[in-house]
């Protein structure tokens, strides 16, 4: 799949006392991409717990830290899945000043499939792997 693209503008809320956006939001804006990233195949998280009792969880995480956003910084996160295994799936994740291309921060995010009983890990049904990658 190609990579997905979501905006996001820095608030005064998102920012520290220094006026540098705080670590943590690049987190939340990397989740809200990925969430947006299922929508644009298709695909609720809401509607995959109750028809296939499956929910995502992010397992693993390394994300690397380049240089600042500020506030009023329109962004963009750049994601595209980079791997797939049986019960997970591997985003590369970039964010990026919308008018420059160098990258504010990367990460590398594992997202495990789980059972939305029993909170293991879980295969993704074949079906929705096609569906949302491409594969399987």
């Amino acid at each position: 799949m190609d990579t997905f693209v979501w905006p996001v503008r820095i608030y005064y809320e998102d920012t520290d006392s220094g006026g540098v956006v705080y670590y943590a939001n690049y987190l939340k804006f990397m989740e809200r991409a990925r969430t947006e990233w299922l929508r644009a195949q298709g695909v609720e998280q809401d509607t995959l717990c109750r028809e296939h009792g499956i929910l995502f969880a992010v397992r693993t995480l390394q994300i690397d830290y380049q240089r600042p956003a500020r506030f009023n910084d329109l962004l963009e996160v750049h994601s595209h899945v980079a791997d797939t295994r049986g019960a997970s799936l591997v985003f590369a994740q970039t964010i990026q000043r919308r008018d420059d291309a160098e990258p504010l921060c990367h990460a590398q995010v594992k997202v495990a499939c789980i059972d939305a009983q029993t909170f293991r890990a879980r295969r993704l049904p074949r079906p929705l792997l096609r569906e949302i990658v491409g594969e399987g």
